[in-house]
């Protein structure tokens, strides 16, 4: 197999892990899963196919206050996350924004937008 087809099926692999979790894995933990499957990949590897999936909008980059996390689901919506162990959820009901116009009425130009909640999830809540 040549080399851009492996990074190829290297790419497809952690995509299709990612997009199976809802838990928005670190690159590290996203790397243990994926090397169950794939026994020789390495930690680099599964950081640089983040960065560069994450930098053309095929997934999203949450930063959660130390490691990023990582979603599949590339489409903008707003997330919960714990202050104590940096678990970030979906928030899965409407949240309403401003249109991007109204605010380029003031002269920006909107370029993304991240609603981010915070606070203590039930576990952590729960063992402190």
């Amino acid at each position: 197999m040549k080399i851009g087809q492996r990074r190829s099926k290297q790419r497809e692999l952690i995509l299709e892990e990612l997009k199976a979790l809802t838990c928005h894995p670190t690159a590290d933990e996203l790397y243990e899963i994926v090397r169950k499957r794939l026994t020789n990949i390495s930690l680099g590897t599964v950081y640089r196919n983040l960065d560069l999936m994450a930098s053309s909008g095929i997934i999203l980059k949450i930063d959660s206050g130390g490691k990023n996390r990582f979603d599949g689901n590339a489409i903008p919506h707003p997330h919960l996350r714990c202050i104590e162990c940096g678990k970030v959820d979906d928030i899965m009901f409407d949240v309403s924004l401003p249109i991007p116009s109204e605010l380029e009425a003031n002269g920006y130009e909107i370029t993304g937008c991240t609603i981010e909640y915070y606070g203590i999830c039930p576990n952590c809540k729960t063992c402190c």
